[in-house]
């Protein structure tokens, strides 16, 4: 429940809340130079980053940037051939051949809604059908999300934003992960037969998790990681919530990863790491492991 929430997610402009926090200072436990984390959001448009106190200077007094991703390594060709593969079927399977008639009905009605035709326009079926489930509920949380923002520019990132800002000063910009661990965790993790499943879910629930995605994202931009946490936590009590095994793979796991290898990133240099603010919350957030591990983790205003 928690990945697809987060991937619907529309942009909405919101007034800061008084408790509004991003961006946090990590200091003590041996560091002789603070370093910060920002929570971000994936389809943040770069102009956010006006909004957010203390930024820029948080930026300049780092010596590098580490996200969870070397955004770079993205538009490198083999690594897009890669995502575009995981993206496929395999074996010539095709999302009708996965699907009942009563399955695709349901997908086409969501189809139709979202680009104005389906699966039975042969054009559209030649684009759709032979892409896995999952990458499909990504493409058409995309789609859903440039119509109502049709000049946000997905290649300008806000995520990206970080990073072009630290390599145009000369800084090391780095990443947790590889894109073959993020190809693994969002497309190779799930059995055929759960990607279907979770694609009837968002076609089940679609304006739900349309209403409730709106909900996130003013919580996002009123800096309300709180709210963020609550929304995202949210749940069906059913089968279209993630397994626990679905948030180790694609939040908790990730996160204890991160936590083990940013005590001596920030040793060796002062560092910005930016990370999906959905990584930030809760029992197993960065935030709180990284006090747990003896950092002093403070706001900054």
């Amino acid at each position: 429940m928690k990945k697809i929430i987060i991937s619907l997610a529309l942009l909405l402009t919101a007034a800061l809340s008084a408790n509004a926090q991003l961006l946090y200072k990590i200091s003590g436990n041996g560091l002789t130079h603070d370093s910060y984390i920002i929570g971000t959001y994936h389809l943040a448009p770069v102009s956010f980053a006006d909004s957010i106190p203390g930024l820029q200077a948080a930026l300049d007094a780092t010596e590098q940037v580490c996200g969870e991703l070397e955004m770079s390594d993205m538009t490198l060709s083999e690594n897009t051939m890669k995502m575009q593969k995981a993206m496929m079927l395999e074996d010539g399977k095709t999302l009708t051949s996965l699907l009942t008639a009563e399955q695709q009905a349901k997908l086409n009605t969501v189809l139709t809604n979202t680009l104005g035709a389906d699966l039975t326009n042969p054009m559209v079926k030649q684009q759709l059908d032979p892409l896995a489930p999952k990458a499909l509920m990504t493409q058409l949380s995309l789609v859903t999300y440039l119509k109502r923002n049709p000049n946000f520019n997905p290649l300008n990132s806000f995520d990206g934003y970080f990073q072009d800002l630290a390599k145009e000063k000369g800084k090391e910009v780095k990443g947790f992960e590889t894109i073959d661990f993020q190809i693994e965790a969002m497309f190779k993790g799930d059995t055929m037969e759960r990607q279907v499943e979770l694609l009837m879910c968002f076609c089940d629930n679609f304006e739900y998790m349309d209403l409730q995605a709106e909900r996130l994202t003013k919580a996002y931009f009123a800096q309300d990681l709180k709210g963020v946490e609550e929304i995202t936590d949210e749940r069906f009590n059913n089968s279209c919530d993630d397994t626990a095994e679905e948030q180790e793979r694609m939040i908790y796991g990730r996160n204890d990863n991160w936590l083990i290898k940013m005590p001596t990133i920030m040793k060796e240099k002062s560092t910005f790491f930016a990370v999906g603010a959905a990584h930030l919350v809760g029992e197993r957030g960065v935030l709180n492991g990284l006090r747990k591990a003896g950092y002093t983790v403070t706001g900054v205003k």
